[in-house]
């Protein structure tokens, strides 16, 4: 037990922390107690006040003539009978009425009564005159006194005298003073135990020798010019010195990790795995070349572990230092040349080149761009000042540069600047000594010089003598400044890679184009129809733009044509060719020609097409590709008949799931590509159950690089199986989930529709004998029809265009004529009769006495045309439904003209 020993000096912080703890629960004890005693005082002292103000006749005796002689003697009976000190009775303005000794009774009461005075108890520690209890903490109560009615006709104070509590305490001292010996008596016998076996495990060697050995051991091992390592038998490392930390470059936190974990070349883990013994072996890590010697830690015994010493024999890189320099350098050029412009993007483009400079040339790079050339614009001159910060590269990333993405404004004398004025790199071998690069930003630059930065060299990026922007190669403390060769280098380096990102620039530029023009050539909305519900999904291929389009057109009669084409190619030529397409398939849609009829129109347009390119009227810098071909599938939906007509020029058969979640093909003949010529068209009609859901696609959903046509196809329909019950947008999604590729080397469009029907009680349709005479039934029998629908607000008007267009099919058509009402989003009326004359539309002279029904139908309706069909035409009508009111409600002369179509006469 010597104190300067350390079991000494442990034994006696013991006995310090333990007397320490006695005395902080003797202390704790007294707290407690005076504690428990004051709070008992207020207590006692409450209930005491307020027994006595609650008495009876207590009241009453404050509002007698002589409330002391009633009051003291039954004060002093219960102030002894509860064991209080006191119990003061005052009037309201606090003068005694009562007290112990009598000569205190008149004097003003000492504490605090305005609280008491409104109702509230009062509980305060106050000083005041002299108490039978003697000295103490004077704890006193009061509370009001109040009569029959409520008002406060005096005070009632009761206090009591907090005495010494160490009579609380006094008993249980023996417990902690016999507590605290036997947790003195248990630290000596520890301490003396753990002495004991400290003293044989160190084979009886004292502390300070202890010490001494190790720092003669570490001072050996650390000092050494030759690396150290130990392993145990399960190849985790367990000791390394500075040299093999140097020379094999180990993190910090090696011990007990296993040297596979360590990222070392693969024949050092080898040698430091195998447990054979090594002489004098010569390998490479890294760049240097380590002569390597292995040893059985315990060559008697059978623990395992090995002992590796490593030697630097790399000083004759310093004779052909400069030939290894050149030849890094070229591997570096070559590098580069693999590495940068693997993409045509601009941001992956400059961070490749920061990547492969660093860290075998720097130790960080930056590359700033100009804004324009971010954006696949071409760079001016105007747009110098102002960079943005495209990529960062190394393991200096912490260092206090500006991050991504952050718009630069260099200064006239920065090395930046001045490279891109004058066209040349600049070289900065001491960033201390650099005036103009610390003005930039000279916070910035005072945290980057603290945290190791030194040199720097920054180069133009330029390509066809266009500036692009700047990178900049910094190197810090740890590494050799800058050389001018270095400089060479660099630039080197950086015409390499301005040369990529140009490239990539002007892909962005054409790419944004492309994007643009296709995406202004799409659908941007749902049309307003009442035959299908429709959603549809188009994903660009990674290739870029490609042709592909569809498309929904909403046809008279509350038919729909549904429209998915595919041009062959990608780029601006396929983009502008599918513009032109969907263009034209608009125009023969507003036609009303048959399906088959539409695609040979097409076939048509892409012919002239091809003779076009083929003549050369193109310009010289057009992609130069002809129009090998187009696919397209072009559907008619009639939602009265609940039939779809369908013909496909080359494009794959569009599927059908059911309402019961069955998936079929609808067996649709297929015709030859567009673009071909002189082939004809055939077309299919089938009919569609209600709920039906109509799925068109492309052929870059079902086929990719990684399964063909006929698999992809399988796939689809996997995927649509059980989709009866779903809308179009989750079957949409669904497909997508299923067949997208995450790389997707053709466009997909993908168009879904499910199928409604117009319920029969909003189609009336009959036929009208060729007798004028018969309008006038006809006309009633639409007013009949319009009352049902609750559409009377449109009759006048309505009935005017059905007289107009069965007078006209009369007179000038043929039969049959009849007469179709189509009650949906608008009110649709058509009339047909057999012959293929189109009525038209001509403004009449005053003198004339007709020529004036069409141009009331077309004043009284939305839109009007003319379709063909195998039997003659029709003539239909559409009138906007505004809350039950027509678009031309309330025209005054409607009812003069109706009774004129009623005169026999006309």
């Amino acid at each position: 037990m010597d104190p300067r020993s350390a079991a000494g000096q442990v034994f006696l912080l013991q006995v310090v922390v333990v007397v320490l703890l006695v005395v902080a629960a003797v202390v704790g004890m007294v707290l407690q107690a005076a504690s428990d005693a004051l709070q008992h005082g207020r207590r006692e002292s409450v209930i005491a006040a307020q027994s006595f103000a609650s008495a009876p006749g207590v009241a009453a005796a404050l509002q007698s003539r002589d409330p002391s002689a009633v009051l003291q003697p039954r004060a002093e009976a219960a102030r002894k009978r509860t064991g209080m000190d006191f119990v003061v009775v005052m009037s309201t303005k606090g003068i005694r009425y009562t007290y112990p000794y009598p000569r205190e009774i008149g004097k003003k009461f000492v504490g605090a009564i305005e609280p008491a005075l409104k109702g509230r108890t009062v509980i305060e520690q106050a000083g005041g005159p002299p108490l039978p209890a003697g000295r103490g903490t004077d704890v006193q109560a009061v509370v009001p006194v109040t009569d029959s009615r409520g008002k406060v006709v005096g005070l009632v104070s009761a206090g009591i005298t907090v005495k010494n509590v160490m009579g609380l305490w006094l008993p249980q001292l023996p417990i902690i003073l016999a507590s605290g010996a036997v947790a003195l008596a248990l630290a000596m016998t520890g301490t003396t135990q753990v002495s004991r076996r400290l003293r044989r495990q160190t084979f009886g060697l004292a502390p300070a020798e202890l010490a001494q050995l190790y720092e003669h051991h570490d001072a050996v091992l650390h000092a050494v010019r030759e690396g150290v390592l130990i392993t145990d038998a399960d190849g985790r490392l367990l000791l390394a010195n500075d040299e093999a930390t140097r020379l094999l470059g180990l993190p910090a936190d090696v011990r007990g990790r296993s040297v596979r974990e360590l990222g070392l070349p693969e024949p050092v883990v080898s040698l430091l795995s195998s447990p054979e013994e090594v002489t004098d072996e010569v390998l490479r890590a890294g760049d240097r070349l380590l002569a390597v010697n292995k040893r059985p830690t315990y060559p008697q015994g059978d623990r395992g572990g090995s002992v590796v010493t490593l030697r630097d024999t790399t000083e004759l890189a310093e004779i052909s230092g400069r030939a290894e320099v050149s030849r890094e350098r070229l591997k570096l050029l070559y590098e580069a040349g693999v590495r940068i412009g693997t993409t045509l993007d601009v941001r992956r483009t400059a961070q490749e080149l920061a990547d492969v400079a660093t860290p075998q040339f720097a130790d960080l790079v930056t590359v700033d761009l100009l804004d324009a050339v971010l954006r696949g614009w071409e760079p001016t001159a105007e747009g110098w000042r102002h960079l943005r910060r495209a990529a960062i590269g190394g393991e200096q990333r912490m260092m206090p540069v500006y991050p991504l993405d952050e718009v630069i404004a260099f200064s006239p004398r920065t090395p930046q600047m001045r490279s891109l004025q004058e066209g040349r790199g600049m070289l900065e071998t001491d960033l201390r000594r650099s005036d103009g690069w610390r003005e930039q930003d000279p916070e910035r630059a005072r945290k980057a010089l603290e945290g190791g930065l030194r040199s720097l060299v920054a180069v133009p990026l330029r390509a066809r003598n266009v500036p692009l922007g700047v990178a900049n190669f910094y190197r810090t403390a740890d590494s050799p400044p800058f050389e001018p060769e270095d400089l060479t280098f660099a630039e080197e380096l950086a015409v390499r890679a301005a040369v990529a990102i140009d490239n990539a620039r002007r892909f962005t530029r054409e790419h944004t184009v492309a994007v643009a023009l296709q995406r202004s050539l799409l659908p941007r909305g749902q049309p307003e129809q009442d035959a299908l519900e429709v959603a549809w999904r188009y994903l660009p291929s990674e290739a870029g733009v490609g042709g592909d389009w569809f498309d929904v057109i909403p046809l008279p009669g509350a038919r729909v044509a549904l429209v998915m084409g595919d041009v062959v190619g990608h780029g601006l030529h396929a983009a502008a060719t599918m513009g032109r397409l969907r263009t034209a398939v608009h125009n023969f849609s507003t036609l009303d020609l048959p399906v088959d009829e539409v695609l040979g129109n097409l076939d048509d347009l892409v012919v002239r097409m091809d003779n076009e390119k083929n003549r050369g009227d193109a310009v010289d810098d057009d992609e130069g590709e002809a129009v090998t071909g187009a696919t397209c599938l072009y559907a008619v939906y009639d939602p009265v008949a609940g039939t779809c007509t369908m013909a496909r020029a080359g494009h794959p058969e569009p599927v059908v799931v059911r309402p019961d979640g069955t998936v079929t093909c609808l067996g649709v003949p297929v015709s030859a590509p567009l673009g071909l010529g002189g082939y004809p068209f055939e077309s299919a009609e089938v009919s569609l159950p209600e709920g039906s859901q109509l799925v068109l696609y492309t052929d870059g959903l079902v086929e990719n690089r990684a399964h063909d046509f006929d698999v992809g196809l399988e796939m689809l329909r996997r995927a649509l199986g059980g989709s009866g019950k779903r809308t179009p947008e989750e079957v949409c999604q669904a497909v997508i989930d299923a067949l997208k590729s995450s790389r997707p080397s053709d466009d997909i469009a993908l168009l879904t529709a499910r199928t409604r029907m117009f319920p029969p009680s909003r189609v009336a349709e009959w036929d009208v004998p060729p007798d004028p005479a018969l309008v006038p039934s006809v006309r009633a029998r639409c007013r009949e029809t319009l009352l049902e629908w609750g559409l009377e607000e449109t009759g006048f008007a309505t009935e005017l265009i059905v007289s107009e267009l069965v007078t006209n099919a009369i007179r000038y058509g043929s039969p049959p004529v009849g007469v179709r009402l189509l009650h949906g989003r608008c009110l649709i009326c058509e009339v047909s009769d057999g012959s293929g004359t189109s009525p038209r539309l001509r403004r009449a002279a005053t003198t004339d006495e007709g020529g004036r029904g069409l141009f009331l139908v077309a004043q009284f309706a939305q839109r009007w045309g003319t379709r063909y069909t195998t039997r003659g035409k029709v003539i239909w009508t559409e009138q906007l439904l505004h809350d039950g009111e027509s678009a031309a409600s309330g025209v005054a002369p409607v009812d003069f003209l109706l009774d004129q179509f009623d005169d026999p006469g006309l």
